[in-house]
């Protein structure tokens, strides 16, 4: 590391030492550890609330974005030091949010100045919660064949329609959505990308129940929604662009979940918890290789992450490799939660009830399955592999 960076990673350490609760260095355990932001957010501590508005106050909930647009102004191999240094101390992310990890990098490249400058620094700060309005109930891996319509009406779109699969939009105030503004030309060109608040009149939300019992996932309706023009991203017709640009980002997202416990003992602390030991390591041989397999691929994945990424910053995005990321990490996943469920036992099995945590562990496991489908399926992305990295014919 460079002196400089030397001095900078010293005053990192110092300033978490000093910054962040001792609270909020311990796994998430469940959502409502998690801080999304917008209108409809509350804190579940003094310490959650005190370490957001820390890191928002030095704009580390978007370290790499300007300070202009709320952002640290720290270039990418300070942004990486701040990483590490959060991940040593097992710190969490103060603010999750899709306005971060889809529209921001969206606006950066395609939005004018107004629009960065009114959306950015309220994604930085949480003011904002975002949700993503793509998928409609005949338009899934065909993305491109959206049907949701917005007519020109002057001074703004009408937009009617439908989405479904949307994440929290029963939660968020604003979406980012795909629309069709030229419904005669072919089904790749003639969308629209638009912003719109989700409080307009003619806007409902309907959430949609999962195996697992859960319900993050909602319908969504627009009926006569009045689209001011300025909330229109870059040229009209030419949405679809930006809307492969997002879903790499989307899918980026996506695969970084299967390293959301890299480094982590937890597996194996309630595998010695719930198995014992013997002999001074776990009894079962066969899920002490499982284990060890699965913290050296969550590591290897994290440096394959990180590699990506530092790469990409020489290209234009992160572009095809977002399919890779995007597969291995859910995959990833979703062997973790088959991990903890070998685990448990028939105790993972319990779907309600204290003693089983309301089935918090087979409810995630199932959850999990769903990752695999969400920003495009497996076989859309080992579709994307052969074709756009391995250079295999069609």
């Amino acid at each position: 590391m460079v002196a400089g960076l030397e001095d900078f990673g010293h005053e990192v350490r110092q300033w978490l030492a000093e910054n962040c609760p001792q609270s909020m260095r311990k796994p998430i355990e469940d959502d409502s550890d998690i801080y999304w932001g917008g209108r409809q957010a509350s804190f579940k501590s003094d310490d959650q609330r005190d370490w957001f508005e820390r890191m928002a106050a030095r704009g580390w909930t978007v370290p790499a974005w300007s300070k202009e647009y709320g952002g640290g102004g720290l270039g990418k191999e300070e942004a990486k030091v701040l990483q590490q240094e959060m991940r040593r101390i097992k710190a969490r992310t103060p603010l999750q949010s899709f306005g971060i990890w889809m529209l921001g990098p969206a606006l950066l490249r395609y939005g004018n100045e107004a629009q960065k400058k009114e959306h950015l620094t309220k994604i930085a700060r949480g003011e904002i919660r975002w949700c993503q309005g793509y998928s409609e109930p005949n338009a899934g891996s065909d993305l491109a064949s959206l049907q949701t319509r917005a007519e020109d009406k002057g001074d703004h779109f009408l937009v009617n329609g439908s989405k479904i699969w949307t994440s929290y939009a029963d939660k968020s105030d604003w979406i980012f959505c795909l629309v069709r503004t030229d419904p005669k030309a072919p089904k790749h060109n003639g969308i629209s990308f638009v912003l719109f608040d989700l409080a307009s009149a003619g806007v409902s939300t309907k959430p949609i129940k999962l195996i697992s019992g859960y319900s993050p996932f909602c319908e969504i309706f627009f009926e006569n929604v009045q689209v001011p023009k300025e909330n229109l991203v870059g040229e009209i017709n030419l949405g679809w662009g930006i809307a492969k640009f997002l879903l790499t980002h989307e899918r980026e997202m996506i695969g970084g979940l299967g390293i959301a416990q890299a480094g982590s003992k937890k597996l194996s602390a309630i595998a010695i918890e719930e198995i014992g030991l013997e002999h001074g390591r776990l009894r079962h041989s066969n899920l002490r290789t499982q284990l060890a397999w699965q913290d050296i691929d969550a590591w290897s994945f994290l440096l394959t992450m990180e590699r990506a990424k530092d790469e990409s910053e020489s290209r234009q995005g992160i572009g095809a490799v977002s399919s890779l990321l995007k597969y291995y990490g859910t995959e990833l996943e979703k062997r973790r939660h088959e991990l903890l469920m070998s685990i448990m036992g028939m105790e993972a099995l319990g779907w309600e009830g204290e003693e089983f945590d309301d089935g918090e562990i087979a409810r995630s496991w199932l959850r999990s399955k769903g990752r695999s489908i969400e920003g495009g399926t497996s076989e859309i992305q080992l579709n994307i592999i052969a074709k756009r990295i391995l250079g295999l014919p069609s």
